[in-house]
């Protein structure tokens, strides 16, 4: 690493630390939009929640500005289209169940092309404006994500012989790419899932809600334990729940992640934990404020840091292969901590060496750490995940993967629902033992 990168980033790095990290007010001029896809998912998901949204916008970033593309973004982290779809069609399912969307789970699919057509036509020629095109917005999604294409037939013909195509400054259709449904605001973008509680913050503390926002009833907060019965703690517990974590070792997420799931997570349900550092991956050049926010909503300490490099990746993963296993999981998390806290620099060599001796490696072990990387990156790649760092969950015979900082809060899900089937599983099993003593 260069000596310009070893003492200016540190430095960087305590700036966005200390600042702010919110600004402190966004502008507004060009009010709110929301990005949508006729046959993206997280569309569906996202146009069921924007009648509740408008009612309580103020008028001054009024009214919504719909934005209705028809031009789907690449797939992410080099994932095939068929991979990116199937993965959000499961993706779409997971968060309607926590957070109760309406969804079909029986048997989710893509909206079939002429379906497609006929609805953007409904869209473009319906004369209704503000609410009532919300609504309309929602009932045509849930024709096509239902399949309900009778309905939607009808609507068709109706909005084609008796409609004109109409022009709304609030209403768009482009083809602005889009992966997946967002909102803009102020410059910025919110994926409307995900970030819509975020987003819903940004806006009460502009004063430009004009009443509380009661959004995602079963998010799950940092540091907020969603299982807290020790009976059921215990029964979690006997469990020995499994969790494998693919990580970036020069991306800041997964150095947030890491602590935040030991520290938080690990002890407290019993977790066995096991790291598979990955080999480099770019993502040194991140979004620092994202980071920042993070680190102090998890509470994960995060500055002063030096970004590593691909060689200071290799020198990382060289003391991670040298400790025995039972212990890899404690000497990455002091490893990356040194890193991401200490702005340590691990391919120099001063730094190498007390991480070392921090560590009690006598010998560094002769192994190809390169072949190991790339053995664990073909891991990685069979779990067909869009983002890093990658999750794999396994409890009770189930193995549950998933994703990224958006969806932590799927472990403690996972436990509650296990719990849930098992309580079933038993209350069954009581009623069928006493159905059989009645004969």
């Amino acid at each position: 690493m260069s000596l310009l990168r070893r003492w200016f980033d540190p430095i960087r790095s305590r700036w966005f630390y200390q600042k702010p990290t919110r600004q402190e007010v966004l502008p507004t001029e060009q009010g709110l939009s929301v990005y949508l896809r006729l046959d993206d998912v997280y569309s569906y998901l996202a146009v069921q929640q924007l009648t509740q949204l408008d009612e309580i916008l103020s008028d001054e970033i009024k009214p919504l500005k719909v934005v209705i593309s028809d031009t789907a973004a690449e797939p992410p982290n080099g994932m095939t289209k068929a991979e990116w779809h199937s993965y959000c069609l499961n993706d779409a399912k997971i968060l309607a169940t926590q957070h109760r969307f309406s969804y079909d789970e029986e048997k989710p699919e893509q909206p079939s092309a002429e379906a497609l057509k006929q609805a953007e036509l409904i869209l473009k020629n319906t004369p209704l404006t503000g609410q009532n095109f919300l609504y309309l917005l929602e009932d045509v999604f849930h024709m096509l994500w239902q399949q309900q294409y009778g309905k939607l037939r009808t609507l068709f013909v109706m909005a084609s012989q008796h409609q004109q195509p109409q022009q709304m400054p609030e209403r768009v259709f482009d083809h602005t790419p889009v992966l997946a449904s967002y909102f803009e605001f102020g410059g910025r973008k919110y994926h409307a899932v995900d970030d819509l509680l975020r987003l819903t913050r940004r806006l009460k503390q502009q004063k430009l809600l004009t009443g509380n926002p009661i959004f995602l009833i079963n998010h799950i907060e940092w540091r907020e334990h969603l299982m807290s019965d020790a009976e059921e703690l215990a029964e979690i517990q006997a469990l020995h729940p499994e969790l494998d974590l693919y990580i970036a070792l020069e991306d800041p997420i997964s150095w947030l992640l890491l602590a935040y799931i030991k520290e938080e997570l690990a002890n407290y349900y019993n977790i066995q934990m096991r790291v598979f550092p990955l080999s480099y991956q770019g993502r040194d050049f991140f979004d620092w404020s994202l980071a920042t926010r993070l680190s102090k909503r998890a509470e994960v300490a995060f500055t002063p840091f030096c970004r590593p490099t691909e060689q200071s990746t290799l020198e990382m993963a060289k003391l991670f292969y040298s400790v025995a296993e039972e212990d890899r999981v404690n000497a990455m998390y002091e490893i990356l901590k040194a890193a991401w806290t200490e702005g340590k620099d691990l391919s120099f060599k001063a730094h190498f060496q007390a991480m070392q001796q921090q560590l009690g490696i006598e010998q560094l072990q002769e192994v190809n750490v390169a072949g190991l990387l790339e053995e664990n990156d073909a891991l990685c790649d069979q779990k067909h995940q869009p983002d890093f760092p990658v999750l794999e969950l396994r409890i009770n015979g189930q193995s549950y993967v998933f994703n990224s900082l958006y969806r932590v809060w799927m472990i403690e899900s996972i436990f509650s629902n296990v719990l849930e089937q098992l309580y079933k599983s038993e209350n069954d099993a009581e009623l069928n033992e006493l159905e059989i003593s009645k004969e």
